[in-house]
């Protein structure tokens, strides 16, 4: 069964905002960190938010740090990115990501155990 399912992209002009989500299933276990990745055709994949489930501790790549908000609610089982003055350089596929550990670089596709199938967001100038 997919573990982690993401909704909430789409297409929007520069300066927009965007809300994206990302559903845990029941048969996820002992998640301790969930993050947002994104990749863009052409260029690596990029580590955009990282959040802590139980204490809520955030960090955010440079290039979206202060646009772009993680948070989450764990009684809904959910991750939420809030992104906000959208450039068109944030256009990719995101892809929401857990890990049942905490060992690894947290930008590191590598230290997470579960992926979404990703949501599209299209920024035009």
């Amino acid at each position: 069964a997919q573990v982690l399912a993401e909704s909430g992209g789409g297409s929007v002009q520069a300066g927009g905002s965007l809300r994206l989500s990302c559903a845990a299933s029941r048969y996820t276990y002992s998640i301790v960190r969930m993050a947002w990745f994104r990749q863009a055709p052409g260029k690596e994949r990029e580590g955009v938010a990282v959040i802590y489930v139980a204490g809520g501790g955030s960090y955010y790549a440079d290039s979206v740090k202060g646009r772009f908000t993680i948070s989450r609610d764990n009684a809904k089982s959910t991750l939420y990115l809030q992104m906000n003055a959208l450039k068109p350089e944030d256009t990719a596929m995101y892809s929401c990501a857990a890990s049942t550990g905490y060992g690894g670089n947290i930008y590191d596709p590598r230290a997470y155990n579960y992926w979404g199938q990703g949501t599209q967001v299209t920024v035009s100038s």
